[in-house]
């Protein structure tokens, strides 16, 4: 069988002019998980990121090789969906405080997922659809080792349907995984498996404790 890991960005500049860009510790973050690879005797036949920047940044920290890109890997606009639900005037709270964001980050996508956004740049479908798409070019190559650097929602996702859960499902995992977590599946031509969810070894309490974030 396969292995498909992928791991979520590190860090990334929350509050800033550009968010799609890793922090100081995000880029330590990427450093850690792939120094953990490495001491773990596994290093990728293939890379794999999506095209936004913070993907990118991570993978290149990790200290491996930049390979394919995918834009099915890429994290779904939840700025979008907050101008769409607030029809362009979303409230300075929801803007500026990280514990009501994401409280109303997660009531948008289940709206979303229910199709009750009006005109979203992009469907729940349409998400579920590129994100599919994206795990069958990661596991269609014959590598028998895919690293594949993506985002929350994504992991969610793919997480959710390889576990046949329910649409609602996929927000209740992509709040809990932490930057720069190992999520690992098994694959084969016809089969693809959760082995693994959200794991951090190079996370180790009283040791790099710092390095635990979400967002």
């Amino acid at each position: 069988m396969g292995e498909l890991l992928v791991i979520r960005h590190g860090q990334a500049s929350f509050g800033a002019d550009n968010y799609d860009k890793l922090s100081e510790l995000g880029h330590r973050q990427s450093a850690a998980v792939g120094q953990a690879l490495r001491d773990m005797g596994w290093v990728p036949d293939r890379t794999i990121t999506g095209t936004l920047i913070r993907q990118k940044e991570t993978l290149a920290s990790m200290g491996f090789e930049a390979g394919d890109t995918h834009a099915g890997f890429n994290e779904y606009d939840f700025n979008d969906l907050l101008n769409a639900r607030y029809k362009g005037n979303v409230p300075d709270l929801v803007k500026g405080d990280r514990k009501t964001h994401f409280r109303t980050l997660r009531e948008t996508v289940f709206e979303w997922q229910a199709d009750q956004i009006e005109d979203p740049s992009e469907t729940w479908g349409n998400f579920t659809g590129r994100v599919e798409a994206a795990r069958q070019t990661a596991c269609a190559t014959g590598a028998e080792r895919v690293l594949v650097v993506s985002s929350g929602g994504v992991i969610g996702q793919l997480v959710a349907s390889s576990l046949s859960a329910p649409d609602k499902m996929m927000m209740t995992l992509n709040l809990q995984i932490k930057n720069t977590s190992v999520t690992k599946f098994v694959f084969t031509e016809l089969a693809f498996f959760l082995h693994e969810f959200n794991a951090t070894p190079h996370i180790v309490p009283d040791v790099a404790a710092e390095l635990l974030t979400y967002s």
